[in-house]
């Protein structure tokens, strides 16, 4: 069994920035990939970005290309979105997404609102 526990969402203005962090209770290379995913109201959850482990590839979806970064702190066993240039539409609950031989792991979820 894989924990995931989320931290950093919040309230922010538009063009603003947040970082969410994601620490596994599993040795980070112990999962295949690592990631993060986000769910509005009434819509699908959507892929934000990915880590592949054994490669460190990393995979971004097409809304947050170029204002999302995913990174990773190995010796914590943590991953890390950075949302610059925040809009009012990337305003949902926002989820650590981790596998581990096929079997996939969700943390608890961490609000993001984006408001002025």
């Amino acid at each position: 069994q894989v924990q995931l526990v989320e931290s950093g969402g919040g309230l922010v203005q538009p063009g603003g920035s947040l970082r969410l962090s994601c620490t596994t209770s599993l040795n980070i290379f112990r999962l295949n990939n690592m990631g993060w995913f986000r769910q509005a109201p009434g819509k699908e959850r959507e892929l934000l970005a990915r880590i592949i482990s054994s490669s460190s590839r990393i995979v971004y979806g097409d809304s947050v290309k170029g204002r999302f970064t995913i990174s990773r702190d190995i010796n914590k066993n943590t991953v890390y979105l950075q949302m610059n240039s925040l809009k009012l539409e990337d305003t949902a609950v926002y989820y650590c997404n981790a596998i581990s031989k096929q079997l996939e792991y969700w943390g608890q979820g961490t609000q993001v609102t984006v408001s002025s």
